[in-house]
């Protein structure tokens, strides 16, 4: 039933929650632009404003205070419109408090459309470490990773979340496991094909591998868009395989493209093609998931 309703097209809007760039293709900037090319309506807030990425440098962070964002949620829990959504995305979050507000309004969507896809994109860090405060990062995990239909992080950021060293995809399917939801999309995969990168996706009895070519020094916001887009293609009826294999083929077109032109970020109005049809090339794997395995002694 559940991989049913999964498989079930569905037309509602989908509500973006992450950080805002003036500049740039991260977080709702990239999330928003790829589930309206792939015909999504979308509600976007933001967490936090920012003139660019941090990565570029210092530069102001507008935060919102969070007395503030609790009363917006509030609205968005009230709003007559609220039966329209059909999924929720959430990713980088400018404090501490706003995970338990945004864990509010999950709850109250699926009380209005108990079908509600709730995505979490873990975003909180990278191979340097979290890149956003303990206590946020701990807000996250145990608010929010617990009400996810479907988790997005990268292996650091499991790795984090799960407080051991991720080495091989084994240890990624059984820390996947260990955190609870239904499905978890893991970026940062340990690679089969030399040279690669991959994506892992742990879902029921199945667990995939979709691996691409390893580009270095990549742009920021491939994570946000991997998680738009995956979304996406799901709400769109497609089954998980499909769905994995053009979300993994949009991103690493669009980060070749990318790589190509020398840019520092994605450039995703000239390549919006890529979203509806990427052309690149995807090695899809089955891996042995735990409930495959026979029992010690079984024919």
């Amino acid at each position: 039933m559940e991989t049913r309703k999964m498989r079930e097209k569905t037309d509602g809007a989908v509500i973006v929650i992450s950080s805002h760039v003036v500049r740039g293709s991260v977080g709702n900037r990239a999330a928003v632009f790829a589930l309206e090319t792939l015909g999504r309506p979308v509600w976007a807030l933001p967490t936090i404003v920012l003139p660019w990425h941090p990565g570029h440098g210092p530069a102001t962070r507008l935060r919102f205070p969070d007395d503030d964002f609790d009363r917006a949620i509030d609205d968005l829990i009230r709003a007559p419109w609220l039966g329209e959504v059909s999924a929720i995305l959430s990713g980088y979050f400018g404090s501490a408090r706003q995970p338990a507000t945004v864990a509010r309004l999950v709850e109250a969507a699926r009380q209005t459309n108990p079908d509600l896809l709730y995505v979490c994109d873990p975003v909180m860090g990278d191979l340097g470490g979290l890149y956003v405060p303990v206590e946020t990062a701990s807000a996250i995990r145990d608010r929010l990773i617990p009400l996810a239909d479907l988790a997005t992080p990268n292996r650091y950021e499991l790795q984090w979340m799960v407080g051991s060293e991720l080495a091989s995809n084994q240890a990624i399917i059984d820390a996947a496991l260990s955190l609870g939801p239904k499905r978890m999309l893991v970026t940062s995969a340990v690679p089969m094909m030399a040279g690669g990168t991959g994506n892992l996706l742990l879902s029921g009895r199945s667990a995939l591998l979709a691996e691409h070519r390893l580009i270095d020094d990549p742009p920021n916001g491939l994570g946000d868009l991997l998680a738009a887009v995956f979304l996406a293609r799901l709400l769109e009826g497609l089954d998980e395989e499909k769905a994995l294999q053009l979300a993994t083929a949009s991103v690493f077109e669009i980060l070749a493209r990318t790589a190509k032109r020398g840019g520092d970020e994605l450039a995703l109005e000239s390549d919006a093609s890529s979203l509806a049809t990427p052309m690149a090339m995807v090695q899809m794997r089955r891996l042995l998931h735990p409930a495959q395995k026979k029992p010690t002694g079984a024919s």
